[in-house]
């Protein structure tokens, strides 16, 4: 049994042995390569919690709007998906219809201060009216867009910035420690290693903060995207059964009219 821990053993002491070289490196870094060491700890720390927080959100938004989508369809009218939207939060899509209902009830009342009301009088007239709609509509879009996608370019910069930042680090690190041994005059291993390892400790502290922003980044993106084309297919679903229960009311109104 005790053979067989030998692996687990070492493995942990290794461990352990790793982190207080890191500790130790750290401890020994020059001031601007601590700052520097600190400063990405951060950024990393903000990606991450940027990372969680939006995963959750575009989880939720997503199966929030599908629930809303297969209601929207299923209901008898649009009052009835209005009223559900009451109970669906974070779903961008029902986000878009609110917006869409409400602009769409506020026409409906100015057409009736007119003197007309969803029966318009003229095929040309309805989609002129329909044209507020659309813009409300595409407010609603870039609302929910900006919502979504907000914090995700904080990826973005940390993934382009952090390697540089490390780099920075670095070049100071190892301009230190040239520093060092042209005071001590010795170029020996013992001397040119301990600085040559605490400026790298920032190259790597770089890379570990941007590598996973940027692949969240790209992630989210690509996401995001998908939520925008879901919004404006919604967008002219909606618009088309306005348009053709217009052009129904318009019908029936001319063929009333003929009569």
């Amino acid at each position: 049994m005790l053979l067989q821990n030998i692996p687990i053993i070492l493995a942990s002491v290794s461990s352990v042995e790793t982190n207080e070289t890191i500790l130790a490196i750290f401890s020994q870094a020059g001031p601007v390569v601590k700052f520097v060491i600190i400063f990405l700890l951060l950024m990393s720390i903000t990606c991450w919690t940027i990372i969680f927080m939006k995963f959750t959100m575009f989880r939720s938004a997503i199966r929030k709007s599908e629930k809303f989508i297969d209601i929207f369809w299923n209901s008898k009218s649009l009052a009835n998906a209005y009223n559900e939207t009451k109970k669906i939060h974070e779903s961008h899509i029902a986000e878009v219809f609110r917006h869409g209902y409400i602009e769409l009830g506020r026409l409906l009342k100015l057409r009736e201060s007119d003197g007309t009301n969803l029966r318009a009088k003229s095929i040309g007239k309805s989609m002129n009216w329909t044209d507020n709609l659309d813009g409300s509509l595409r407010r609603a879009i870039n609302n929910e867009s900006q919502r979504l996608g907000r914090a995700i370019p904080f990826l973005a910069t940390t993934g382009n910035t952090a390697p540089f930042i490390g780099l920075f680090g670095t070049v100071w690190g190892i301009m230190d420690s040239f520093h060092g041994i042209a005071q001590k005059g010795n170029a020996s291993l013992a001397v040119v290693a301990p600085g040559i390892a605490e400026a790298l400790v920032a190259t790597a502290a770089g890379l570990v903060a941007a590598i996973p922003a940027v692949v969240a980044y790209n992630y989210f993106v690509t996401k995001l995207e998908g939520m925008n084309i879901d919004m404006e297919a919604f967008k002219d679903d909606f618009l088309n059964i306005i348009r053709r229960e217009m052009m129904k009311s318009s019908q029936k109104t001319h063929d009333r009219d003929d009569a």
